[in-house]
């Protein structure tokens, strides 16, 4: 596609964005029409509205749900009964959830014209980024894609991720190739059921391109440090095969072995050569910029619990490669865009958009006030809920949609603040999973609370050159009273003086103190006034720990494409990993403040 044709089609996709939003309300009115005209005769909807289509009999008459209201029904269109249960459409597959966000899979139905919702949310990804920044299609982009070997259910439908079903899917494998999606990774490398092997060739043809390289990524910031990690480990192995022409003989997927022998059509010394000039170095710092120097930025899902891997990208980075979060998606819908590409990852916001579902809202109350009962999941009243162009700037809501393929007013689970509007379409944060938590007695902790006081407490360590690179944590009741630990993996940087040297205990009991001190009012009266809450410990693991810990989840059935670590930890299997690996704890050595 030339030049032209290109910007024009970047141009038509902004004009769609304007249109949606500047008619957002009309939008979700005309989506939920054709979600009721398309499924009304369903047994799902049928038990409410009794074969009604109306829009406010639908409101009035639908339950607010979570998955354990639907998993019946979806249960038995997994066996063998007709998709009439929930959709007017065929159901063409199930889709997994990462299985690390609520403990356990969950299987979403999906129909054909999902497939091309989602298409729609990704075309519009460069026409945005193309404002901002020029010249993106001068090159390539070294994005790393992986799939997971699908299952099936009883009846014979594919159980897959969202993402190994788009990879897998028509729209990806017959795009339109055009300068904005030259990829780095041949499609048979990231279509490679072997994770290593489709990491090997896929950094391999990175590296062969570094030169050509505009964009760097994956889809979230915690597989993208893993590629980091797993080039720390094979970049000698790497430039052998550049250096020699030939493909390490350990690769032995056949559609792997002949892609990169179209890559690897003879020898470059030299380039070999500038690779391990660059990775033999003992400081790692700015290592991204160095082997892939024409790069101008990192895309990632960085917001939520992946904020916490945002200062180790800025260390392999130096900070100078921004860190772009473009899109809101979930396995159950894909829901909205960032508009501003480049801002802080702390200030990524979502514009929402109109055409994806119908989308309602919880309110869960203004300026932090939601924390107030934050677990609870009781029922919500109908005349409750919010529509989406009648949310309120600054207020906190829980996520509500209703969709094509067969959930009506699904809780989603994620807590959203409101930032701003496009039009008319709200701007939201996302806070974090509403059912992420740690509790001992009346203390509630959830992903945000936690997230914050390590982030406080991490820069304790920032003195003596020590980052902590990945966390989760555990409500320890083994004894009583019950208290917090905390796993964290620290890495120290070889080019800061003393930076080999054991961190004492002093210092882990001031990061213990500090996260406490930063926990919510009722976990600090649990522990300083009805001591019902122990001092909280933090236990330092060995090296790699966590990439281990990854892969028990991926063994256990976790998408690497998908994998986010587990804030909280229940797994005795991955506890006893976590414990084997310890090489220093420390208690917290007092109460933290609090004022009744």
């Amino acid at each position: 596609m030339d030049g032209k044709k290109l910007e024009y089609k970047g141009w038509v996709a902004l004009k769609e964005i304007e249109r949606l939003t500047e008619k957002a309300d009309e939008v979700q009115e005309t989506i939920l029409k054709a979600i009721l005209m398309q499924n009304g005769e369903t047994e799902y909807l049928s038990k409410y509205m009794k074969g009604s289509k109306d829009v406010e009999e639908f409101k009035f008459h639908v339950p607010v749900i979570t998955y354990k209201d639907v998993f019946p029904y979806i249960q038995r269109i997994a066996t063998g009964e007709d998709s009439s249960l929930v959709t007017g459409h065929p159901v063409t597959e199930m889709l997994c959830s990462s299985g690390t966000s609520a403990g356990e899979p969950k299987l979403m139905p999906s129909i054909a014209e999902d497939l091309d919702r989602r298409t729609f949310v990704y075309n519009l990804i460069m026409p945005i980024m193309n404002q901002y920044i020029s010249g993106l299609d001068e090159g390539k982009a070294m994005f790393l894609y992986f799939i997971k070997a699908e299952m099936s259910t009883p009846c014979g439908l594919p159980a897959r991720t969202v993402l190994t079903s788009y990879y897998k899917s028509k729209h990806f494998k017959c795009r339109t190739r055009d300068a904005f999606n030259d990829f780095t990774s041949p499609d048979q490398a990231i279509l490679c059921r072997d994770s290593n092997q489709s990491m090997y060739c896929q950094l391999l043809s990175g590296l062969v391109h570094r030169h050509q390289v505009l964009r760097l990524g994956a889809v979230f910031a915690s597989a993208f440090l893993r590629a980091i990690s797993f080039l720390e480990r094979n970049w000698g192995r790497l430039c052998n095969d550049i250096r020699s022409g030939d493909l390490d003989p350990t690769i032995t997927d056949p559609e792997c072995r002949s892609c990169m022998s179209m890559l690897l059509t003879s020898p470059n010394p030299s380039l070999a050569d500038e690779i391990e000039d660059i990775c033999s170095n003992t400081s790692w710092k700015g290592i991204l910029c160095h082997l892939w120097p024409r790069a101008k930025y990192i895309e990632a899902v960085v917001t939520g619990s992946m904020a916490q891997y945002i200062p180790s990208l800025e260390y392999y980075s130096e900070g100078k490669l921004p860190l772009v979060c473009t899109m809101y998606a979930s396995s159950e819908c894909y829901f909205g865009v960032n508009l501003k590409p480049l801002c802080d990852p702390a200030d990524v916001a979502f514009t929402l958009l109109p055409n994806m579902c119908y989308f309602e809202f919880i309110h869960l109350g203004e300026n932090g006030t939601w924390l107030v009962n934050k677990d609870e999941e009781g029922e919500v009243p109908n005349d409750k809920l919010v529509n989406l162009v009648n949310v309120r700037l600054g207020s906190y809501y829980e996520l509500v949609v209703t969709t094509f393929a067969g959930l009506y007013r699904y809780r989603i689970g994620d807590v959203l603040r409101v930032t701003g509007f496009h039009n008319k379409a709200p701007q939201f944060q996302f806070i974090c999973r509403r059912n992420v938590v740690l509790s001992i007695d009346n203390d509630k902790t959830n992903e945000e609370d936690l997230h914050k006081s390590i982030t406080a407490a991490k820069k304790l360590l920032e003195p003596y050159g020590a980052l902590l690179v990945e966390y989760t944590s555990y409500a320890d009741t083994s004894s009583v009273p019950g208290h917090y630990v905390l796993y964290w993996e620290i890495l120290h940087d070889a080019s800061f003086p003393d930076s080999s040297a054991q961190l004492d205990v002093k210092l882990l009991q001031e990061c213990c103190i500090s996260v406490e001190e930063e926990l919510d009012y009722v976990y600090r009266r649990c522990r300083a006034h009805d001591k019902s809450v122990g001092p909280l410990e933090i236990r330092v693991v060995e090296s790699g720990t966590f990439e281990a810990l990854m892969d028990f989840f991926i063994g256990q059935g976790a998408s690497i494409n998908q994998y986010k670590t587990p804030r909280s930890i229940k797994s005795n299997a991955a506890l006893k990993l976590l414990n084997f690996h310890v090489k220093a704890s420390a208690f917290s050595p007092r109460d933290p403040a609090w004022i009744p």
